[in-house]
């Protein structure tokens, strides 16, 4: 089947596709980083981290000659904990989703639904990092990472999060265009009902187009067009790509956008 190929749906709509794979905007978008780079990037962090605690524990030493024993104990303490848990949730916050290793090897934490992590997020991360990763040397994070196929930690489970590789470039954010042949069908249909997260994942899928290799663009594309196919009515024209069908309902969709934003300033 070429890529100009249409598949008909047998309730009438346009394409027919078994289940989408879970996390569609992350299979099209964001890339799952690899065992060794995360743990690369962790060993970044740890060196940092150390070398904080010990020229702060320098700096507690010589006020420890000025205090009793047990506010050296709390200094030591809070020292530790500033350090070990407010170092990722301070990073990872304000750069959303990245410490200095991950900044340095280019990943980034994100949410399992491909959304920024957020304060939460990378507060209990941080707060099953002090069990998982220093409390047992690690050992508890390379076994459940190892065991599942995203290298994802207790961490991540308790928070919902991901590491990815962030891409090298990022998306082309121009407009995309109308294919001329289905203007006048994108004219009339019905749009409503489109959800934001599924043309999202349709507008990656046709910027991304040419760089998938042909298999990828026909199974994905049916995939992506069966999803948006759902919400959108009436099916298009016989003939018609996925490629093209995205593309259609797309534009359409930014072109009445445009137009409601224009009527609401006016």
């Amino acid at each position: 089947m070429t890529e100009e190929a249409a598949v008909a749906h047998p309730s009438g709509g346009y394409y027919q596709q078994t289940d989408l794979v879970t996390g569609d905007a992350v299979v099209l978008d964001l890339r799952p980083a690899g065992f060794a780079t995360r743990m690369l990037a962790l060993f970044l962090d740890v060196v940092v981290q150390v070398a904080v605690l010990v020229g702060l524990g320098l700096l507690v030493d010589l006020l420890g000659q000025q205090v009793n024993t047990a506010t050296y104990a709390s200094i030591t303490l809070a020292m530790v904990v500033l350090v070990i848990v407010g170092y990722p949730v301070a990073f990872e916050t304000v750069t959303r989703g990245r410490s200095l290793g991950k900044l340095a090897l280019g990943l980034r934490v994100v949410g399992t639904d491909g959304s920024p992590e957020r304060f939460r997020q990378a507060l209990a991360r941080a707060l099953c990092g002090f069990v998982e990763l220093w409390l047992t040397s690690g050992v508890v994070a390379l076994v459940v990472a190892l065991v599942n196929r995203d290298g994802r930690r207790v961490g991540d489970f308790l928070a919902g999060t991901l590491v990815v590789q962030e891409r090298a470039r990022r998306a082309d954010t121009a407009p995309i265009a109308m294919p001329p042949r289905l203007a006048a069908w994108a004219g009339t249909a019905e749009l409503s009902r489109l959800a934001p997260e599924t043309a999202q994942m349709a507008r990656q899928y046709v910027q991304r187009y040419h760089e998938l290799t042909e298999e990828t663009r026909h199974t994905m594309g049916v995939q992506v067009a069966d999803a948006v196919a759902r919400s959108v009515s009436p099916p298009p024209p016989p003939g018609v790509s996925p490629v093209e069908y995205l593309a259609a309902v797309l534009a359409e969709r930014r072109r009445r956008e445009e137009e409601r934003v224009a009527r609401q300033r006016g």
